[in-house]
């Protein structure tokens, strides 16, 4: 009886998570060449593009306005995909044993991982739209766009963010992590994002019109330069939403497999 009163009461839902928000943004802070790293490329990206590639592309000058949304979403991949490996670091390094000792719910260290990771794309696109506008985007968006655009980039972060954690609880190792992350990120490649999909070969155009990348920047697109969204809002919204409960179920059944219970 009197182990039993003296045992620790289990803290609340909000305060693991705000804990493990805490300790995933102090990691990032210290970890400031991946943080760098996270915007560097794909602001070099956007510069290649336009300054290199892109009168070829567009002899207007306007590639720019073109390019931009496929490079935020270039960006908000690059940083989600660091949840990989940190994820898998935390699965291998011994601390999930170390917290399933403690009265607190260790999937919070998930959750951590997701909130931080949201928490710095948002600061790393904010970085690369700045440059974007030094170097000529000029969008038109109204207020209400903008919110709708940004709206669309985090529930985009949160989908992948999601996603790359259940790839770092399923991997054996960070660097495997790593490596089955990177696989993903050449989808923004082999969609709209650099180049309109009908200058694709026939063959690649249906896989390039139908991946989930394809809506998400032509939403970002229509909202920012007022391109016509049509359909794509919706398949936007669709295919993140699927991707993103999904993800989640994924990491919560993984979680549960690999760290016992």
């Amino acid at each position: 009886m009197n182990n039993l009163q003296t045992m620790p009461k289990p803290a609340s839902f909000a305060a693991t998570n705000t804990v493990f928000i805490g300790r995933s943004i102090r990691h990032s802070l210290r970890n400031i060449e991946s943080l760098m790293m996270a915007i560097m490329l794909p602001v070099m990206l956007m510069l290649l593009f336009t300054y290199i590639f892109g009168g070829a592309l567009d002899p207007s000058g306007n590639y720019v306005n073109y390019v931009v949304p496929g490079i935020i979403l270039l960006c908000a991949g690059f940083g989600s995909s660091s949840t990989a490996v940190d994820v898998a670091s935390d699965m291998t390094n011994g601390i999930i044993n170390r917290f399933r000792t403690m009265p607190i719910s260790s999937i919070s260290v998930i959750t951590g991982h997701v909130a931080a990771s949201l928490a710095r794309n948002l600061l790393a696109t904010c970085m690369v739209i700045g440059v974007a506008l030094l170097v000529g985007f000029r969008p038109n968006a109204t207020f209400i766009e903008w919110l709708g655009a940004i709206g669309v980039i985090i529930l985009f972060i949160l989908t992948f963010t999601w996603l790359f954690a259940a790839i770092g609880l399923v991997t054996g190792s960070p660097s495997a992590a790593s490596g089955y992350g990177f696989a993903l990120l050449f989808l923004p490649y082999l969609s709209s994002a650099f180049v309109p999909t009908n200058t694709m070969p026939s063959w690649m155009q249906g896989f390039a019109n139908h991946q989930p990348i394809t809506p998400v920047i032509e939403t970002i697109r229509g909202l920012l330069m007022g391109t016509p969204v049509l359909h794509n809002g919706w398949w936007a919204i669709g295919w993140c939403s699927v991707l993103l409960v999904m993800s989640i179920g994924w990491c919560l059944l993984a979680f549960r497999r690999k760290s016992g219970k």
